[in-house]
């Protein structure tokens, strides 16, 4: 299972490098006055990037950290991490 975690987090490395390629690119267009539209047109689309990887972070996390608190049978580290879980769509939904 390790392999397996292994790839997800160079995936994961690999989406976050091209982010913040992106990032880089807004502030650049920012700096040289590019048009208004075209800049919020790069905004959306590192949004999107960043929401992409948000939810495969979470899809890593309820396969592998949640499975095993499941697979555990120990009440409390599943209820530990099923709270986690919902802490986090609390949060989220206040956005």
């Amino acid at each position: 299972m390790n392999n397996v975690k292994g790839a997800n987090h160079s995936q994961q490395l690999s989406r976050i490098s091209r982010i913040e390629g992106q990032v880089r690119g807004i502030k650049k267009m920012i700096e040289d006055h590019e048009y208004c539209v075209d800049v919020l047109t790069q905004i959306k689309a590192a949004r999107s990037a960043l929401k992409s990887l948000e939810l495969v972070v979470l899809e890593g996390h309820l396969h592998h950290c949640v499975n095993e608190a499941l697979q555990s049978g120990k009440k409390p580290i599943i209820s530990k991490k099923l709270d986690e879980i919902m802490d986090l769509l609390k949060k989220t939904s206040k956005s």
